[in-house]
């Protein structure tokens, strides 16, 4: 019998100390659905332990393979620079697969419905409400075309209109989308903030949501989000079948 790899839950970390608890709180709930998997958790900045410390404590303890998964929505430079850089530095014994960022998905979707119908709506009133999905916000375009797609998506499961906002480095920002949606003649104007736990950005889509009727919490440990977690784990430790040749 193969041993299952561990997985390492890789967070951004802030000095906001709701930042880490929640990523905590998250990796609870993934634990509690799968007794059977460790999970070790490790952050980029502000928080420990790091990733760094956490990879060479696993070494130390005699583990060989590892899955470390980016706990962000969207592959942008944190997936694409950051991560690759350390784990390429961690001990040598280790084999690590990297897994895919959580976003886009339908899991993640039905977060953010769950987490608008927790802040009082309800499925009646998808028809006559426009939502606002907020995210972090991204210099990177990829990033960026992923958000305005799942926007598109989402308006089609039956909302008045969906509308997409940036907390940075990209517009429109939370509050002018506020007032986009109010001019499209939405009966009300909720706001989904599409991050995974509070801090400095999320503040930001908050006070940006003060015109809106709805504010959403963030997606948080949503169970949606922990089933995510493990598909990508499970994707990243079996590898991809071989193309066949003609």
């Amino acid at each position: 019998m193969i041993d299952k790899p561990v997985l390492l839950v890789i967070a951004h970390g802030s000095r906001d100390p709701r930042h880490a608890a929640t990523v905590h709180a998250l990796v609870r709930r993934v634990r509690s659905l799968r007794p059977d998997l460790r999970v070790e958790t490790g952050f980029l900045d502000f928080n420990v332990p790091s990733v760094r410390g956490v990879l060479e404590s696993l070494a130390t303890q005699g583990v060989r393979t590892v899955v470390a998964l980016p706990l962000l929505l969207t592959r942008a430079f944190h997936a694409k620079a950051d991560i690759p850089a350390v784990l390429a530095d961690a001990p040598s014994q280790l084999r690590i697969h990297q897994a895919e960022v959580l976003g886009p998905s339908p899991l993640l979707l039905s977060a953010l419905e769950r987490r608008l119908y927790e802040a009082g709506l309800s499925p009646a009133d998808k028809s006559s409400t426009g939502v606002v999905l907020a995210s972090a916000g991204s210099t990177d375009p990829e990033a960026i075309a992923v958000i305005a797609e799942i926007a598109r998506e989402w308006r089609h499961t039956g909302w008045c209109a969906v509308r997409p906002a940036f907390a940075s480095a990209s517009l429109p920002r939370t509050e002018d989308a506020v007032r986009e949606l109010r001019a499209l003649g939405c009966s009300r104007v909720a706001v989904a903030p599409y991050v995974l736990a509070p801090g400095f950005l999320p503040d930001r889509i908050a006070r940006g949501a003060a015109q809106a009727d709805v504010l959403a919490d963030v997606l948080g440990p949503a169970p949606e989000v922990a089933r995510v977690v493990l598909e990508r784990y499970e994707a990243a430790r079996v590898p991809a079948p071989a193309a066949v040749s003609a």
